[in-house]
């Protein structure tokens, strides 16, 4: 298996250049469908982190009974209400994201999401109605856990952002083999951590940035809305995801160089991700 380690040079020949003659469409219709009832700042944070990363129009739908609270959060994102049951999305929101699909270049699901009957037939119209790439964080990994069917049928790239105790849920099998468990359900596995890997399966990246200050709660969301972006603007999966997070950890050092690794957090990756990309 080919394994590269990513750096400053090999992120700029990833990223692609701006269109000087491109307009908001060019660069990616995005359905990130996240947040719940006491997770807000997940759906906001995950948002955020497609806004910044270059993402052209970000759609945002949250359970009803939170999106007053996101559309305050958020001003740049197009923010939309989905029925809603006890804080969560319902069952019957599934079929307002089924009418959006076909309308979107990427789909990001999980972040704050909770596991509940309507989180999974979300889950499960997105990964059956959906060809596109989808990016699947968070709680979505901990209910792939318990459903890996839909992963294994799936016919498009689905790429799985998982850190260590989510992982162990969803492949405990594979513990001490994740490119194998990549390379078994033709996916593109993210498992976070020191030296976060990137694999398919057949070629892998380790990421060298990032520092123990980014371990607070948000961090993940951010990643997961980066990369959602990054895919939506045509980068290839495997590139896509190894650029996300030389940047995500990038980012953060420069906000622990700032403020230091105790102070930090996922808002202040979000400030400094846009000096960084300068």
């Amino acid at each position: 298996m080919k394994e590269y380690i990513l750096n400053h040079a090999r992120v700029l020949e990833l990223l692609p250049d701006r269109d000087p003659w491109a307009h908001k469409g060019n660069f990616g219709r995005l359905l990130l469908l996240c947040g719940s009832l006491g997770y807000t700042g997940a759906a906001a944070l995950a948002a955020m982190g497609s806004l910044r990363c270059g993402g052209g129009l970000v759609y945002l739908g949250v359970p009803e009974s939170i999106y007053a609270i996101e559309a305050v959060k958020l001003t740049e994102a197009i923010v939309f209400p989905l029925p809603d049951h006890g804080g969560t999305l319902s069952v019957e929101a599934s079929n307002e994201i089924i009418s959006r699909l076909s309308n979107m270049d990427v789909v990001l699901v999980g972040p704050g999401w909770g596991q509940f009957e309507g989180t999974l037939k979300a889950l499960e119209v997105v990964m059956e109605h959906f060809s596109g790439p989808v990016v699947v964080d968070a709680d979505g990994i901990n209910l792939l856990a318990r459903h890996k069917d839909l992963l294994r049928r799936r016919q498009g790239i689905t790429v799985l952002t998982p850190h260590p105790g989510e992982f162990s849920r969803l492949a405990p099998e594979y513990q001490d083999h994740p490119e194998k468990f990549a390379a078994d359900y033709g996916c593109i596995l993210v498992l976070k951590g020191h030296e976060t890997l990137i694999t398919d399966g057949n070629s892998s990246y380790r990421n060298t940035t990032g520092n123990p200050g980014m371990a607070v709660g948000g961090s993940g969301d951010v990643l997961a809305g980066m990369i959602t972006a990054l895919l939506a603007q045509g980068l290839k999966p495997l590139e896509a995801a190894a650029v996300g997070a030389w940047l995500h950890g990038k980012a953060g050092d420069l906000s622990a160089q700032r403020l230091g690794q105790y102070a930090m957090l996922p808002t202040d990756l979000l400030e400094d991700l846009p000096r960084l990309l300068k």
